[in-house]
């Protein structure tokens, strides 16, 4: 018996060291908060955890019963075409087009995603050389940065204020740094300040963009959930939006989809033939029984939608209600499934965060971990059912906070 055998720690025969690029990867922000809320769990408290945005009620029925027909398919059995099946692209344009009466092209202006996480990490990796300037929303998704971080470029901060409705302001940015950005990273309705956009934010982005030469990146993620009757607004409504950029979809909220994994990038040909042919090298495409119920999402009746979207809204007047009683003022939301909270005077957002957990067993989402702008929030997810939010609130109450 070797040595290598008898020892139960396995180890390398000589030092394996990561590349540049994988010592540059932003920390995890993130994982130290389910760190946390796990180990109060273990210790035998009940944690009401608003602080993650995992969608908490399943994939509607008919969706999987779908999926569970397709994937008795032989024809799914094999590769995919590697830029995904035309019917699921044909879907994906006919809500787009009953949706936002944008026009799609399914062979040129539609790419398939594992996920639309996976468009946002590689749109860098397309378009920016090493050193190269992208414009990041701060706050903002974490995972942009590591999109950027993988391509080796350089990011500068949008800062996203109450005082402006928590939308950039273009005319704040210094032109030498209009003049080397590339790239600009939008998401709205917004995470994590739940914010939405008008239509005219963005034909002003389409101006901005056009003139300095910046590809958009919408990402467009929450894009089913607005609030009191208003439907949030594509940036491809925007006209010109396609001539300076793309928009990332997924099935993940509108569907709670979220461990399906399907997404999309919709709008300039030229941007969707690079994220095609990038993916050409690493992926075969999903499998087809998810392409095909994906693709009933999309074409069945969407009462299912309009149903979540009232769940959430329900979810929120109830939270903010319990809110009200207990004194902590704040705007409701009005898309996306996120409440953004400033905290009491006294605190940071992470020590704040941390008493909340401690004391109250509420898990919330510290603002800073969503970017310098980000501290003095804190981010609630309304994934949780009404009484519990309440709950949640009852609870913090106890704390006096607000008196």
């Amino acid at each position: 018996m070797t040595k290598s055998t008898e020892n139960p720690l396995y180890r390398s025969a000589f030092p394996i060291e990561p590349s540049e690029v994988m010592t540059q990867l932003p920390t995890q922000f993130f994982a130290t908060l389910v760190q946390k809320v796990n180990r109060e769990i273990s210790a035998g408290f009940d944690v009401i955890n608003l602080g993650q945005g995992n969608p908490d009620t399943p994939t509607p029925a008919h969706i999987v019963k779908a999926l569970q027909a397709a994937a008795a398919n032989p024809l799914y059995h094999k590769y995919s075409p590697f830029t995904g099946y035309r019917f699921l692209k044909e879907a994906i344009a006919k809500r787009y087009l009953d949706d936002y009466g944008v026009e799609l092209d399914p062979d040129t202006e539609v790419a398939i995603l594992f996920g639309g996480k996976t468009g946002l990490v590689e749109i860098p990796q397309i378009l920016l050389n090493p050193g190269d300037l992208c414009l990041v929303p701060d706050p903002g998704y974490p995972d942009y940065w590591s999109g950027l971080a993988l391509a080796k470029a350089e990011m500068s901060f949008m800062p996203l204020l109450q005082d402006n409705a928590f939308l950039p302001d273009y005319g704040s940015i210094p032109e030498t740094v209009r003049r080397r950005a590339k790239l600009m990273f939008l998401n709205y309705p917004n995470n994590p300040t739940s914010a939405t956009a008008p239509l005219s934010f963005y034909e002003d982005t389409v101006k901005f963009a056009a003139a300095n030469g910046i590809v958009v990146a919408s990402d467009f993620a929450y894009g089913a959930i607005g609030f009191d009757g208003r439907r949030p607004v594509s940036f491809l409504q925007a006209p010109g939006a396609k001539e300076v950029g793309v928009e990332f979809y997924t099935l993940s909220k509108t569907y709670n989809m979220a461990g399906w994994r399907v997404g999309f990038a919709l709008g300039n040909r030229e941007i969707i033939s690079m994220i095609n042919l990038l993916q050409d090298h690493m992926y075969v495409s999903l499998f087809g029984g998810i392409q095909a119920a994906a693709a009933e999402a999309l074409t069945a009746s969407q009462t299912c939608v309009r149903e979540l979207v009232q769940r959430y809204e329900s979810r929120r007047n109830a939270f903010f209600g319990g809110l009200a009683e207990i004194g902590w003022q704040a705007k409701q939301p009005e898309g996306s499934f996120f409440s953004w909270l400033p905290v009491p005077k006294g605190y940071t957002s992470a020590s704040f965060a941390d008493k909340l957990l401690q004391e109250a067993k509420v898990a919330v989402a510290p603002g800073i971990g969503f970017g310098k702008h980000g501290e003095g929030y804190v981010r609630v997810g309304l994934l949780t059912s009404e009484e519990r939010l309440q709950e949640a609130a009852r609870r913090i109450g106890e704390l006096e906070l607000f008196a």
